[in-house]
């Protein structure tokens, strides 16, 4: 199989039968680490970005029980995809893994440019977009942000290219959030109803298994807001489109101990017309929620965790990151995404998988204390 699968990740995960049993969820297709590696760097333009790469850390994940690889084509300006590329080439060729044990995801939205960076980035998007048919120039929000299909089917095949694979497990619709203000919400539905249609065509082409929506602040914010989107109108575009057997299944957004809306904040509308915290109206719909900015980049260590945050998650003989990892894959989440470019740092990391998650009780005690990061 040239994708994901129940057995190849089953298989996978009984390699790591030291780990704790709650190290893996099942998410209706395929098991998966409750960890997975990260490929954003932010700044990408920065020369440091390009002499380092993710390759050893990848391959230290792969080998120690993380199966959940997490990239889109504008990281590093195409670079991160092609270093994972490499690296599962290289697993791949010595035996070391097997296609279907890994769950690998990009997204695409953004206009990727390319490495090294052009000297002129907006003759490379007339070059590279406008003029090959891709996208009109009004549908290219401030040179950053495009969703029409062509682009969207060239961004898909080229993150294929890049990543050296038949099929991406996971693809995700890139903040399409970032379109509100240039655009209103009912064009952006019908922007998002188009994507749609072609993610569906290209599932059964065999180019993607699932897809799903990346947001960084578009599903945690209220509805009054003009970057809203609600998650309900996102689950009837996909059942207009592909049906009850649509495969939207995914979703990705921000949670951390500095950012936690995702949890406590009841701002979606679930099945039954009520509002629920996006992570029950994400559980309520039958997706699967991937958390990103675990660390939120760094900027939770601004001064050492409360005690108490470490004898709550159960992780008081570990470090404050691990402290914040344990909150991001706890509750209703399939995976916790976390950067890094040293490997030795994914080793530490993966001290979490003996560790149990913490029962409900400790998270709700940790969310009525205040001051606690």
């Amino acid at each position: 199989m040239n994708h994901a699968t129940k057995e190849g990740t089953f298989s996978y995960l009984k390699q790591f039968s030291k780990y704790s049993k709650d190290f893996y969820r099942f998410d209706g297709e395929v098991f998966v680490s409750s960890l997975g590696l990260g490929t954003f760097r932010k700044e990408p333009y920065r020369e440091e970005n390009y002499m380092v790469n993710y390759k050893d850390s990848v391959k230290m994940a792969i080998l120690n029980g993380i199966n959940l690889i997490d990239t889109a084509i504008n990281y590093r300006y195409q670079t991160s995809e092609r270093e994972i590329g490499e690296a599962l080439l290289e697993l791949f060729s010595e035996g070391k893994a097997s296609r279907e044990e890994l769950v690998i995801t990009s997204k695409a939205g953004f206009l990727p440019l390319d490495f090294p960076f052009p000297e002129n980035p907006y003759e490379w998007i007339v070059e590279n977009v406008i003029e090959k048919g891709l996208s009109p120039k009004e549908e290219i929000l401030v040179d950053q942000h495009c969703m029409t299909p062509a682009y969207l089917r060239w961004s898909v095949e080229q993150s294929l290219k890049n990543l050296q694979l038949e099929t991406i497990d996971i693809f995700f619709l890139h903040n399409p959030e970032m379109q509100l203000g240039y655009i209103d919400y009912k064009t952006l539905k019908k922007r998002v109803k188009k994507a749609f249609e072609l993610f569906e065509k290209l599932v059964k082409e065999g180019k993607i298994c699932n897809y799903g929506i990346a947001c960084w602040n578009g599903f945690l914010y209220h509805e009054a807001h003009d970057e809203y989107i609600s998650l309900q109108d996102m689950v009837a575009i996909a059942e207009e489109v592909g049906g009850k057997n649509h495969h939207f299944k995914y979703v990705q957004s921000p949670y951390n101990l500095g950012k936690p809306e995702a949890y406590n904040c009841s701002n979606q509308r679930g099945p039954d017309g009520k509002y629920y915290t996006l992570m029950q109206a994400v559980s309520g719909y039958g997706l699967k929620l991937m958390v990103s900015s675990s660390l939120l980049q760094a900027n939770v260590f601004k001064r050492k965790f409360d005690a108490q945050v470490g004898e709550l998650l159960g992780t008081s003989a570990l470090n404050d990151v691990a402290s914040a990892l344990q909150f991001a894959r706890t509750g209703q989440v399939m995976s916790a995404l976390f950067g890094a470019v040293n490997p030795r740092h994914v080793e530490d990391n993966l001290l979490l998988a003996y560790i149990a998650n913490p029962p409900r009780e400790n998270m709700d005690r940790l969310f009525g204390m205040k001051h606690v990061v």
